[in-house]
């Protein structure tokens, strides 16, 4: 608004004042300012997209190519023991963490964790963004849970036990189906919620307006 006023004026009158020339060449250097930041925020969504994309693809792998077992008994008949087919899921489960980890990290320290950095304009942007940051961490955790246990359990596997009874059964343990299901439902819902949110911080960032002049150093910090 000050910028529209002051290049009005210099448009109206054949000589600006200093003050006024100060005033355009400083709104100048916010447009580029905001011109850059917007296509810094347009990076940061591509990069963070591509990223949860990349953890949605090897979570989903993870849940098809899950480790499966038979039992396999010695010559002798004095052992049984598990015969694995593959491990390959705990590389796909890992890999799916660290890139949501990424992610994530990626999107907070932009927005510096909601609570630091430049305050953010009262209003629905800034109660979205709340909500959404809570809802953004609860899924990302979830998410990460089911992908690291489900690695975890997809690379145990189940070692020689003796046969002392002849009907004794032994039990191949093996990842249960749904848990990279459920990580990549949780990948797929984070990406989402994480987008939204950084979205509506942003917005409300933009709109922020200090009294005085002035600014804070604290985004959640009481106003003036």
């Amino acid at each position: 608004m000050i910028c529209s006023r002051a290049v009005k004026r210099q448009q109206n009158t054949k000589h600006s004042t200093q003050r006024e020339k100060e005033q355009i060449q400083h709104c100048s250097v916010l447009q580029q300012h905001s011109l850059l930041t917007s296509m810094a925020s347009k990076l940061l969504l591509i990069t963070v997209f591509v990223f949860d994309l990349i953890a949605f693809g090897l979570a989903v792998a993870a849940e098809q190519r899950r480790s499966t077992a038979k039992i396999v008994e010695d010559s002798d008949g004095n052992y049984n023991h598990c015969v694995y087919n593959s491990d390959i899921a705990t590389g796909y489960g890992v890999g799916a963490f660290l890139f949501l980890l990424v992610s994530q990290v990626l999107i907070m320290v932009a927005s510096r964790c909601f609570c630091c950095g430049k305050p953010l304009s009262p209003g629905g942007s800034r109660a979205c963004a709340i909500v959404l940051f809570i809802i953004c961490w609860v899924f990302f955790i979830i998410a990460e849970i089911c992908l690291l246990a489900g690695s975890v359990e997809n690379a145990y596997h189940t070692k020689y036990r003796r046969n002392v009874f002849g009907n004794q059964e032994l039990s191949c343990e093996t990842v249960r189906k749904g848990v990279f299901a459920a990580g990549a439902a949780f990948v797929f819902f984070t990406a989402i919620v994480s987008e939204f949110y950084y979205v509506n911080y942003s917005s409300a960032r933009e709109r922020f307006q200090p009294y005085g002049g002035g600014e804070t150093g604290v985004g959640m910090g009481t106003y003036k």
